[in-house]
């Protein structure tokens, strides 16, 4: 069986002509990831799809395959293709349109002789299809007809990250998310058990133009306990008398609130440990981690900044106490 037409395989992997080496290697990981039949058991196409990947990529990665290709495209080009359907050409490919010539078909024609041009002109066409099959049976490609158009380029858009909210208890054991992407496709992704926040979860290729879709899990609840795994976070906000001399300060807990006694000189950033309020999971059982955030009131009334001021002069000179 032989091919019809003849496809843009610069297209298909979504690179411009000429690309080096790396460029095309990576296109074609990409693309052959996005359109394998494994992972597009829903889409009727992927198969035909990846299989034109694969044919893109033995041409173009083979210097005298894509020497060939280019050759008959380009002597296939003038004859079936209007050039100004996507707009007027610069004033020179103008004028080689008018007078019937092309300096990049007569530099290719100088570079390849006769033989060896028949000679790959036929591998392109019959040895391609022999090459990449699968063993997939008797199963084998059908080549698109004369009527269909080369695929459009693929534009890599960049990654994408959305925000998905949880519950303890859903982080804890793991639970099913329906995602809705751009193109209004609805896909079902499971969250791992022990999950924490600020946890992001990718899903590779989802994203318009092969790029990752990338899920923000919050695990947080009203009163600011945020989940990972077993443990919880808690950041507590103190004033600088209070950190220094020490308090008692009633804080939020998984199963209801309890009084902490913060100890004399604590700094922030001191972690203090409430053990066994954390989450539990098949007898094992985390803790909450209370974190100290010294914080400084914006506005100081009188009385408040002459105490600051007196203090920062005895830390300037002890002696004068």
């Amino acid at each position: 069986m032989t091919s019809t037409v003849n496809p843009d395989y610069w297209a298909l992997l979504g690179v411009t002509p000429g690309c080096d080496s790396e460029q095309l290697k990576k296109a074609f990981r990409r693309e052959a990831r996005r359109w394998h039949p494994d992972l597009n058991g829903n889409d009727l196409h992927a198969e035909e799809r990846f299989k034109l990947v694969n044919e893109a990529y033995a041409v173009l990665s083979d210097p005298r395959k894509r020497l060939a290709w280019e050759n008959v495209i380009n002597s296939s080009y003038n004859i079936s293709r209007d050039p100004f359907e996507e707009g007027f050409p610069a004033f020179d490919e103008y004028i080689n349109f008018i007078l019937g010539t092309n300096s990049s078909d007569h530099q290719i024609e100088e570079e390849l002789d006769g033989e060896l041009e028949d000679e790959l002109e036929d591998e392109l066409e019959d040895g391609l299809e022999d090459e990449l099959e699968e063993d997939r049976g008797d199963r084998r490609f059908n080549w698109p007809t004369k009527s269909s158009p080369s695929p459009p380029p693929i534009q890599v858009e960049g990654d994408i990250e959305t925000l998905i909210k949880l519950s303890p208890e859903e982080a804890l054991y793991g639970t099913s998310v329906e995602l809705e992407l751009i193109d209004g496709t609805f896909v079902e992704v499971d969250t791992p058990p022990l999950a924490g926040d600020g946890w992001r979860l990718r899903l590779a290729g989802l994203a318009p133009g092969g790029g990752d879709h990338f899920l923000h899990l919050q695990v947080i609840t009203e009163e600011g306990l945020r989940i990972d795994g077993l443990r919880v976070l808690y950041k507590l906000e103190l004033f600088p008398p209070d950190a220094a001399l020490g308090c008692a300060v009633d804080l939020p807990t998984l199963s209801g609130p309890v009084t902490l006694q913060v100890p004399p000189g604590s700094s922030s950033g001191r972690l203090l440990r409430l053990r066994g309020r954390g989450l539990e999971l098949d007898g094992r059982k985390g803790d909450q981690f209370v974190e100290i955030v010294i914080v400084i009131p914006t506005e100081l009334n009188d009385a408040e900044r002459a105490l600051y001021q007196r203090l920062q002069e005895i830390s300037l000179d002890p002696e004068d106490i």
